[in-house]
């Protein structure tokens, strides 16, 4: 029987899902934090090695102490192999396709609620917190939950979370959804929590430095002799050599070594003859998209009549345009004006207003 004033919280070692742990035991709620992890453990929830996984060492360490602090229990569970399995190698492969992956959008779903949610059940928790800046909704005439975007605009993260169910977001609490970060940092200090400082990780957590070429290389070695050297095509002419297509992404201007009286950006990635094709500015806009591996949230069907706002990667501002969803589940967009460096692999997020409609990954764009 699962425990509705029991609630497991994601728990990074950061100063995000601190408060939001401190801020649901003072609501009364009994919590438990657990931390993703490859770090071996004994018995007393502590590291044992300084081995590195997706949360590193010094991470479980201040998740640790935090818990201490709370006097809440604090659990390890170690998801390396199904990590590894869908996320990357999912973002390996992605690069090998010509494509540019977003791996938190597919984590999200998968692990840290798929997997972590498992684990609430164990421990008889019904609600899954973390520190995501975000909100959740719910309308009674629909029966459907959705994301909404989070007060601090500067902070919002609900063009990740484009991929959580239903059955997700039922058992979901985003405890930092009404605050912006300096109230959070604020709160931490009043909480007595030593992270109240700690700077925030902008990296994808398996890249050390945020260095995915350095990652690739390491991951696939023989991806340097056999991909180094490829072609840059403009205007179907050979301008320059590449030094690795999985290196590039859609609309990339800087390193591309080529000189012109305009500037050239990445407008195609095409692995089957290791060839990249660059295009002047005007050339790299689109009509539209269609993306897989779709999910609604807000509503169960989108036929293309109505006007959403749609972002297609996290810092884009959002463009207008048409969503409908065809015969093969996938999402159409038709921009009301043609969009900028669409790139196949990254999400597409579609708003009404400051909520969740829909979203998904890139697959093709539509000229």
């Amino acid at each position: 029987m699962l425990d509705k004033n029991k609630v497991l919280v994601g728990m990074s070692g950061g100063v995000d899902s601190s408060v939001a742990a401190s801020i649901l035991k003072k609501n009364g709620y009994d919590v438990l934090g657990i931390t993703i992890t490859s770090i071996k453990s004994d018995d007393s929830c502590r590291p044992d090695s300084n081995e590195s996984g997706c949360c590193g060492y010094s991470a479980v360490i201040d998740a640790g102490n935090v818990c201490d602090i709370l006097q809440i229990p604090h659990k390890l569970v170690d998801l390396t192999e199904i990590f590894k399995e869908e996320i990357i190698d999912n973002f390996i492969n992605e690069y090998l396709s010509g494509r540019t992956p977003n791996p938190c959008t597919i984590c999200n779903p998968l692990i840290k609620w798929g997997e972590v949610l498992k684990k609430a059940d164990q421990y008889g928790c019904y609600y899954y917190a973390t520190g995501h800046y975000a909100n959740i909704k719910f309308n009674p005439e629909t029966s459907r939950y959705f994301v909404s975007k989070g007060k601090d605009n500067l902070k919002d993260q609900s063009y990740f979370l484009w991929g959580l169910k239903q059955e997700h977001l039922e058992r979901t609490i985003f405890p930092l959804g009404d605050l912006i970060k300096p109230e959070v940092r604020k709160l931490a200090q009043e909480f007595k929590l030593p992270v109240f400082n700690k700077i925030e990780s902008q990296e994808i957590c398996f890249v050390t430095n945020n260095d995915y070429q350095d990652f690739l290389k390491k991951a696939v070695p023989e991806l340097d002799s056999k991909f180094n050297g490829g072609d840059i095509v403009f205007d179907g002419m050979v301008v320059g050599k590449h030094k690795g297509y999985p290196f590039y992404t859609i609309g990339q201007r800087k390193g591309l070594g080529i000189s012109y009286h305009k500037p050239l950006f990445v407008k195609k990635i095409i692995p089957e003859t290791n060839t990249i094709e660059v295009a002047t500015e005007e050339d790299i806009f689109n009509r539209g998209l269609i993306a897989k591996n779709v999910n609604l949230m807000k509503y169960s069907d989108l036929d293309g009549t109505k006007i959403f706002n749609i972002k297609v990667r996290y810092r884009d501002k959002g463009s207008d345009g048409f969503c409908k969803i065809d015969d093969n589940g996938n999402l159409v967009v038709e921009f009301v004006s043609p969009k900028k460096s669409i790139t196949p692999g990254q999400s597409v997020v579609v708003y009404e207003g400051d909520d969740l409609v829909a979203g998904g990954v890139i697959d093709t764009v539509i000229n």
